[in-house]
């Protein structure tokens, strides 16, 4: 509030001044020049300070230096008019030059955003188109007037400061005009509203003095200086204020005028050649305004050829992503087809874009595409092609291949960018991932071959799981219908008894006693005999089918649990129940849960859901379901821990209970350090962390072994038991003495 009235008292001090300077004609020059003193001592006051606070200290560091070499001019002029002759006029002039040279850099400076090639010359020529305008005006009032003089010591100041403002004209247009910068705050929009008046009032100023009339007597010249004076040291003062505050202020778009100003500018100069013809029959001025229109008509039509191949490649280019799009790729794939060029194409989708698209919104989704399309661009080399031919569907046309190990070298080079790529909402980091199919065209593929062949390799990717790669080869059939009636087989698998449940013991490495059992899903289907759970799960997932088969594995291994309970005298072990990521989403899955665990009367701690760690990536919808279902008892684990996506600052914010070490570290035990590194890794985080360590596939007596040196005490897999019904194992699960579940831990 202080700031505002600060800046409102200097307004009506200002505007004061130049009222009394009007009404009393003698106090005119006195008014103006204090005027000018005092603001741009101001300005240069609180240029400094906003340069100390502001997020943008080199605009506002290099105004306070123009503004600094302002005030100096103007006291060296009015140093010359007293004592003339001793080279201060000189040095005025020079030093209001300087001023003209940082007041540009300090424009020069909003522009922050980079132009492409194509842009930057579009932005060129339209500089130049308003410049040329300005500069016509200029030679018509100033310059030719000026030239016309005999010589005199005023032509560094006749010819300088013209050319001076038309500097200060470009560097205020590089930010107004289209493409250079997409918002501005208030406070630097000001200064350089500030700038850009400051340059018309000093054209003005030289305009009048040239043509023989005191400057400092024309009312709309000097108004004009102390305005833009005024301007300026406002949004200093605004910059101060707003820094002083913290608080980010609303950025405002560039306006939308600002795209006509090339126009406006031609027309500006015809009319100035119009005049001329009417009024003027002089070859000097006319040789000016000829230079000044040829320039103009020049950059004009650069641009609109500029424009003409904006539009033509407008139909071939995807306008979210800057990528070519179908059209585009269809003719680079027939241009490359029709020279003969060995070429491979690579078929990419994105892995979980509609869960982004759902739980982030369409906003975010886009920035994950445009995102995706960066990193493409920055693999692949210029004479490739990268296209978006579908929402979340891409495709690189290699050119030059020969061999497949080229397309594979380009998908591996594409999935290591993506691996360190993030898009940031809020708190959140969102991976993005891809399936890749890719194949190398063989001489008598026809366009259509080639993207086929590259879609069965993407399919075979998708169901091997996301972000990895598959290429072609003529064993790929297209397994897609066989997906088909898979999905529509799984619609009736529960109702008509075709899911089985098996379960695998999980036990005390040091006694051998069961503790826990992991649930397994098995089908058997009349039509398709047995179809492993590899197969079928994905395609669950896929159709919707997976949240009704989850809640009917859940409600047949809870009864177990609690039948086997009832057998051993009330001695109850725990279950592990595999948890897809589509079933999180579910709405209705906590209390699905809780109703089943309390209809089989099974107590919610002994019940462990496993999760796989794509699943916690996804902050939104998984961590609070599993926090909630957390709090009322239920306990969780992390499966195949350290092949998937987890970071090790999640499991400091996670609700997990238990971690799986994954068999392929099991497998690796042998004895020796290298072997055991990871496992010892995961053992020691697990430790650290109060959390139960559970190790998946143990097949030998050493691995058994060496997971007890290494501190791990439970452990399941073929050397203890295979997974089996339920009725093989009632004698080892009830026979076994109990403690309290590990998954308390």
């Amino acid at each position: 509030m202080r700031g505002r009235r600060s800046v409102v008292a200097l307004i009506v001090v200002t505007l004061a001044g130049q009222v009394a300077g009007l009404v009393d004609h003698d106090l005119h020059d006195v008014t103006f020049g204090v005027s000018l003193l005092v603001l741009d001592g101001l300005g240069l006051a609180y240029s400094i300070r906003a340069a100390r606070r502001s997020a943008t200290p080199r605009i506002w560091a290099l105004a306070a230096a123009g503004r600094g070499l302002s005030l100096l001019t103007t006291v060296l002029f009015a140093v010359d008019a007293v004592t003339p002759g001793l080279g201060w006029w000189y040095l005025a002039v020079c030093t209001g030059l300087a001023m003209f040279a940082t007041l540009s850099a300090a424009s020069l400076a909003v522009t922050t955003e980079r132009l492409d090639r194509r842009h930057r010359w579009a932005f060129i020529a339209e500089a130049a188109t308003v410049l040329s305008s300005a500069f016509i005006v200029a030679w018509y009032f100033v310059l030719d007037p000026a030239l016309s003089d005999s010589p005199s010591r005023h032509w560094l100041f006749d010819l300088g400061y013209p050319f001076g403002n038309l500097v200060l004209l470009a560097a205020v247009f590089a930010v107004l005009l289209r493409g250079v910068i997409a918002r501005l705050t208030p406070s630097v929009a000001v200064l350089l509203g500030g700038m850009l008046l400051y340059a018309v009032g000093d054209i003005a100023f030289s305009a009048v003095r040239i043509h023989g009339q005191q400057a400092s007597d024309n009312v709309l010249a000097a108004a004009a200086l102390v305005v833009a004076s005024l301007l300026m040291t406002i949004g200093a003062m605004e910059e101060r204020s707003r820094a002083a505050r913290g608080r980010a202020t609303t950025l405002s778009r560039m306006p939308a005028w600002s795209t006509h100003l090339p126009y406006v500018a031609v027309a500006v100069g015809n009319l100035m050649m119009l005049v001329a013809t009417i009024r003027e029959n002089d070859f000097q001025l006319w040789g000016g305004l000829v230079i000044g229109q040829t320039v103009m008509t020049s950059a004009l039509a650069v641009r609109q050829l500029i424009s003409l191949r904006e539009s033509s490649e407008r139909n071939v280019t995807d306008p979210l992503t800057g990528l070519a799009n179908l059209t585009g790729l269809s003719e680079a794939t027939r241009r490359a087809v029709q020279r003969r060029e060995p070429i491979a194409l690579l078929l990419l989708d994105l892995d979980g874009f509609k869960q982004i698209n759902d739980h982030y919104g369409h906003e975010v989704g886009n920035a994950v595409l445009v995102e995706f399309a960066r990193t493409l661009r920055t693999a692949i080399r210029s004479d490739d092609t990268a296209a978006r031919v579908g929402g979340d569907e891409f495709v690189i046309l290699q050119t030059g291949v020969t061999t497949e190990s080229q397309a594979v070298a380009l998908a591996e080079r594409v999935l290591s960018a993506l691996a360190d790529t993030r898009v940031r909402e809020g708190d959140d980091l969102i991976a993005i991932r891809t399936s890749i199919g890719l194949a190398v065209r063989e001489s008598d593929d026809s366009p259509q071959d080639l993207q086929h062949k590259a879609d069965l390799a993407m399919y075979e990717s998708k169901r091997a799981g996301s972000h990895g790669w598959r290429a072609y080869d003529a064993s790929m059939t297209d397994r897609r219908n066989r997906d088909a009636l898979l999905a529509a087989e799984l619609e009736h698998a529960c109702a008509s008894g075709e899911l089985s449940v098996l379960y695998q013991p999980i036990v005390d490495l040091t006694t051998g006693d069961a503790v826990a059992v992991e649930t397994l899903l098995r089908w058997h289907s009349p039509a398709l005999g047995a179809v492993p759970p590899t197969e079928f799960i994905p395609v669950a997932e896929r159709s919707g089918a997976i949240h009704e088969i989850g809640r009917w594995i859940l409600g047949q291994a809870c009864r177990q649990v609690r039948r086997w309970a009832d057998a051993s005298g009330g001695q109850i072990v725990y279950v592990t129940v595999n948890v897809s990521p589509r079933q999180l989403e579910d709405p209705t899955f906590i209390d699905d849960v809780m109703a089943i665990v309390e209809g089989s009367g099974l107590p919610p701690d002994k019940l462990v859901l496993e999760i796989t760690e794509t699943a916690i990536v996804d902050q939104r919808t998984a961590i609070p379901v599993l926090t909630t279902l957390r709090k009322r008892g239920v306990r969780i684990a992390i499966d195949d821990f350290g092949t998937g996506y987890s970071a090790l600052h999640y499991l400091t914010r996670l609700p997990v209970d238990v971690l799986k070490i994954d068999r392929t570290f099991v497998g690796q035990l042998n004895g020796t350090r290298q072997g055991a590194a990871v496992t010892e890794a995961i053992i020691r985080l697990g430790q650290i962390l109060g959390l139960t360590i559970v190790a998946e596939g143990i097949e030998t007596s050493a691995q058994a072994t060496e997971l007890q040196a290494l501190g791990c005490a439970l452990g399941q897999g073929y050397l203890f038991s295979r997974p089996a019904d339920a009725a093989d194992l009632d004698a080892m699960i009830t026979s076994a003495p109990r403690r309290e579940s590990p998954a308390r831990a």
